[in-house]
């Protein structure tokens, strides 16, 4: 079998070890696995990643510098560069040529859920799923904009048929089967300390996610570009399953990359406080680069700007403009340019020589990922636009605590409350800021401060806020 002999050249003959003692559909399954693996790729990152004997980083802590970006200016509605932006990002959406794209590979399990994440329950009053919030958005989004705007939906081997089942079910929430587009990830082998293929039984090899960095590849692999190319798509709306407060496609984030030129823009948050676990945009020499919170020096992380505020102040968190071309560059073999692979050390459950599960205390081998961000070092003049977190960030991560539905249900009510209070409404409000009677917008009414304020001016009148509020669809 001329895949065994592959496998065998490459000193991991070990896979097939219990070939003969499998059925035929394990066979096929663990050929299937097999497959997706590059042997000279996985040797490249077992003697770059796994074997080197010394940990080696490109950034110089010493020179690196807090990244500029667009600041939200205070009358954002008289600024000029702010508003020919927004003119540029609607106008880019009219003619058709951005998709959304969201990263939806992950399950439920830190939220005691069982289930793909998307198909969580998140909003405060109806309990819409992440995905139903997302759609909503997008259909407000075509309404206004009278455009296409067809969903890109990255999932994983684990929830690829059940998202796609609960779309079906749903009936796409009215979007339209064909302008919703499935695929999944790309995986990569968990090896040993000595750089062995893991396995996780006698016909599975143990397979993890390749990183939301995988999205990239996952997107050519997966045909989705073509797809784009012929639908004359070329700019991504990025953003992760997990954050319902997320502006799916915002004109003045979407303007500022068109009008710049670049390959990729991102959004920040200014920094709460030191150790929030936000990834930092910094230049380092001549490159942008986001430096996850976990290897940023305390040094750094506590310098503070004449004004008291943080000089490091500038959080990632995951939502960007990609350019369809700058994709393509990134997945083409040819190119000079390639995310590069991190090593994640993990406890991973293993099959031992005799044949036996061993789940080990402690980590034993070597993950590979990929992250998004690190494409931004080959984009050009790259683009950092300001945002806000009720405006865009509130992700739901944990069962309970920080980033809990609790915590995002209340971050919810917030800004809806702000919406109504900005169009001269009285409420009741805890020492939060959270609304004592329930509430809820449905992006169908209003997905943003303006969109919101046009639809209570036609149909907001004698709400009686006394009791819990939905503004559903009009």
């Amino acid at each position: 079998m001329e895949i065994r002999i592959r496998f065998e050249k490459h000193g991991q003959g070990h896979v097939f070890q219990y070939w003969d003692e499998l059925g035929s559909e394990e066979q096929a399954s663990l050929l299937e696995q097999a497959e997706e693996i590059d042997l000279d790729e996985l040797d490249r990152l077992i003697n770059t990643l796994v074997k080197a004997t010394e940990a080696h980083s490109e950034i110089n802590y010493d020179v690196l510098e807090p990244a500029p970006y667009e600041r939200i200016p205070e009358g954002l509605a008289n600024d000029a560069r702010w508003q020919a932006a927004k003119e540029a990002g609607e106008a880019a959406l009219r003619s058709g040529r951005v998709a959304a794209f969201t990263v939806a590979g992950g399950q439920g399990t830190r939220l005691g859920y069982d289930g793909p994440k998307g198909t969580f329950p998140i909003s405060p009053i109806k309990h819409k799923p992440l995905f139903q919030l997302f759609a909503e958005k997008i259909m407000a989004a075509r309404r206004r904009f009278q455009c296409d705007l067809p969903w890109f939906i990255m999932t994983s081997n684990v929830n690829h048929d059940t998202t796609a089942a609960f779309f079906a079910e749903n009936d796409f929430f009215g979007l339209g089967g064909e302008s919703v587009r499935f695929f999944r990830q790309g995986r990569m082998p968990a090896v040993d300390l000595e750089g062995c293929i893991l396995m996780e039984s006698k016909s599975a090899i143990a397979m993890s996610p390749d990183g939301h960095g995988g999205s990239m590849r996952a997107l050519d692999r997966s045909g989705a570009l073509d797809e784009m190319e012929s639908r004359g798509i070329d700019l991504l709306s990025y953003f992760q399953v997990d954050n319902p407060h997320v502006q799916v496609v915002d004109p003045c984030f979407i303007g500022f990359h068109a009008l710049s030129g670049t390959s990729m823009s991102s959004k920040m948050l200014p920094k709460a406080y030191e150790k929030e676990k936000l990834g930092h945009f910094c230049i380092s020499g001549d490159r942008l680069e986001v430096v996850e919170y976990s290897d940023m020096p305390d040094r750094l992380t506590a310098l503070r700007d004449e004004s008291g505020a943080l000089k490091f102040i500038a959080g990632s968190i995951a939502i960007h403009i990609v350019s369809v071309d700058f994709v393509r560059k990134l997945t083409n073999e040819a190119s000079a340019l390639a995310l590069p692979f991190h090593k994640a050390l993990k406890k991973i459950p293993y099959l031992n020589t005799s044949g036996e599960l061993v789940r080990p205390t402690e980590a034993n081998g070597v993950k590979f990922e990929t992250f998004v961000f690190d494409a931004l070092p080959f984009a050009g003049e790259a683009v950092i636009v300001e945002s806000t977190r009720l405006g865009d960030f509130s992700p739901v991560k944990n069962a309970e605590g920080l980033d809990s539905p609790e915590s995002c249900q209340a971050d919810q009510q917030r800004l809806f409350a702000q919406w109504l209070m900005a169009e001269g409404v009285e409420l009741d409000l805890d020492e939060t800021g959270v609304p004592i009677h329930k509430l809820e917008v449905s992006p169908l009414f209003g997905y943003d401060a303006e969109s919101f304020s046009e639809s209570w001016k036609r149909f907001g009148e004698a709400v009686d806020f006394s009791k819990d509020v939905y503004l559903g669809d009009f």
